[in-house]
């Protein structure tokens, strides 16, 4: 279909509305008007608004956003806690222990306990007041190159109103060409445009392979005496039970205001039995004793999931190419040891802000002074905080006793171990094939789903105010369904049905030929991209969908 499509220039796009991108183009017109130089900088979020597709635990490590802006309280920032103490746990089938040494990584005293959505909607407000124009509702869904074929010249956003058919409705409204000298790249985990330029540029060459964790998350209302009234500690995380020491995860509760807590369960997707299902491990975390006496009588209010970079320094790309440079998650810059990445990828984002300018002052806009970013990178405490981490999830997919004595080494010799660049496999490779037709270990009871404290992953997706418009084409692409129903479910049960935590995928049987069919729900997609990552034959590939669907996230 041959479209004319408007083009808008900028000097900068910022593409993400995260915390990655928004203190890059905060940062960036902060320079600006201390040089007093007039930039145009647009940032697009393909969220309904800016926040609603934001998730995290949250606990804010304030380092780089009193860098950024060093009057945020008085700016209004919102804190929701200030963490007053650690707990750490370790848990059994029914018991827990209380750990009395906390990791170092993990020490969170004095840090914040924040809304990633809440967080991210006020930093907006701060770069629409030094004159960022912000678009949310604009997908990236294509990135514009020279005629080199290796220059990044801006994004093409998605078109509106296309058919199931893919061809335009009444209303249709096409994509916009947004071209910018500069395109800075914050998608987050698993950005579907930093994959086509991966494609395309090779910019993973030499890298070990990114890793991620599938993250579960909830806010649950208490009563107004609960377990934080008169608790030390406001911040716990807890390991073992229900994964076991085998499969690396775990949960985490921090204290909210007005009573409510956020609660989430971490599962890393180097798991190797196909049966498992991660929202299953959270319902199970919910249920063990301890946790379940924290959260007694309450009321989930808001519910969510997403995928997290896990891999650490060694997993990152090249920072920059002609044209553009990536930041945050996206980039793997996250801190896997501290489960903390708001910083980081704030951080990312400021120095990249940095080059920028230094590449607008010099007219220069080649990989060659943008390169100056990665300088700065390497001379940065964010470089020094994520090297620390650069064999953490190596060492957790190990098992058993290993496990434990590469962790040791590496505590003790800042990230080291016993010996460095230890090598990691794609988590779409560690499937084993499933047994005897598969076997799941103990099902869930089902009658734990009570629709209040227990949720379905369906009355789950309802919570996290999901919208996508029905008849759009499908943003989920299968690639040969045959394999799924044939192949996939022989070998391994077809473990996306298991492992999507918003049921996209389900196996019908068809009762008249007892064929079984793959029947995908997108409506109910969470934009994690569990499924782009953990399928073990590559049969599934994320783009995004019309820009302003997805979650609608408030809280999380």
């Amino acid at each position: 279909m041959n479209t004319e499509r408007e083009k808008i220039e900028f000097d900068v796009l910022f593409v993400g509305g995260g915390p990655a991108s928004l203190a890059g183009a905060i940062k960036l017109m902060q320079i600006a008007r201390k040089k007093d130089i007039n930039i145009e900088t647009a940032l697009i979020e393909k969220g309904s608004n800016i926040g609603s597709n934001a998730l995290s635990g949250a606990v804010l490590n304030p380092i780089a956003l009193k860098e950024l802006v060093p009057d945020f309280l008085q700016r209004g920032c919102p804190i929701e806690k200030t963490v007053r103490g650690d707990e750490f746990y370790f848990l059994t089938k029914n018991k827990y222990y209380h750990l009395p040494v906390i990791p170092r990584h993990m020490h969170n005293k004095n840090f914040f306990i924040i809304s990633l959505s809440k967080f991210t909607k006020w930093l907006a407000s701060i770069a629409e007041e030094l004159g960022v124009n912000i678009f949310p509702g604009f997908a990236g869904k294509e990135i514009l190159y020279a005629l080199d074929q290796k220059t990044i010249t801006g994004v093409r956003t998605g078109d509106k109103g296309i058919g199931k058919d893919g061809s335009p409705k009444g209303n249709f409204e096409p994509g916009i060409d947004l071209l910018a000298k500069v395109t800075v790249l914050g998608e987050g985990s698993k950005g579907s445009l930093i994959r086509d330029i991966a494609e395309k540029l090779d910019i993973f060459s030499g890298k070990m392979p990114q890793v991620f964790e599938t993250g579960i998350k909830e806010v649950i209302q208490l009563p107004e005496k609960n377990y934080f009234t008169t608790s030390k500690g406001n911040d716990i995380h807890t390991f073992g039970y229900p994964l076991g020491i085998n499969t690396p995860g775990g949960g985490f509760i921090y204290e909210m205001k007005d009573n409510k807590i956020s609660l989430g369960y971490l599962t890393a997707l180097s798991y190797s039995n196909p049966m498992l299902d991660p929202y299953e491990e959270f319902i199970k975390f919910k249920q063990h004793p301890f946790i379940a006496n924290i959260i007694k009588n309450g009321k989930v209010t808001e519910q969510g999931a997403r995928t997290v970079p896990a891999g650490g320094y060694f997993t990152m790309p090249v920072l920059s190419v002609d044209g553009g440079v990536f930041v945050g998650g996206c980039a793997s810059i996250h801190n896997t040891p501290g489960l903390k990445g708001i910083h980081v990828s704030m951080k990312s984002g400021m120095l990249a802000a940095e080059a920028i300018m230094k590449s607008i002052e010099k007219n220069s806009f080649a990989q060659k002074t943008l390169g100056h970013y990665h300088e700065l990178f390497e001379k940065s405490w964010v470089k020094e905080e994520i090297f620390e981490g650069r064999n953490f999830s190596q060492a957790l997919s190990k098992n058993g006793l290993l496990k434990f004595i590469l962790l040791g080494s590496q505590y003790f010799t800042k990230g080291r171990g016993i010996y460095d660049k230890m090598p990691i496999e794609k988590d779409y490779k560690k499937l084993r094939i499933a047994k005897n037709g598969g076997h799941a270990g103990k099902n869930l009871d089902k009658k734990v789903f009570d629709g209040v404290l227990y949720v379905d992953k369906l009355t789950g997706v309802y919570l996290s105010k999901t919208m996508h418009r029905e008849d759009q084409p499908c943003h989920i692409i299968v690639h040969d369904k045959n394999l799924c129903v044939n192949q996939c479910f022989t070998d391994y049960q077809c473990p996306c049905t298991k492992f999507c935590p918003g049921n996209v995928y389900e196996i019908e049987i068809d009762e008249k030929t007892s064929q079984r069919r793959l029947k995908l729900n997108p409506a109910n997609c969470l934009h994690c991209k569990t499924c782009e990552i953990k399928d073990p034959f590559r049969n599934i590939t994320w783009i995004c969908p019309e820009g302003g669907d997805g979650p609608g996230y408030t809280i999380l």
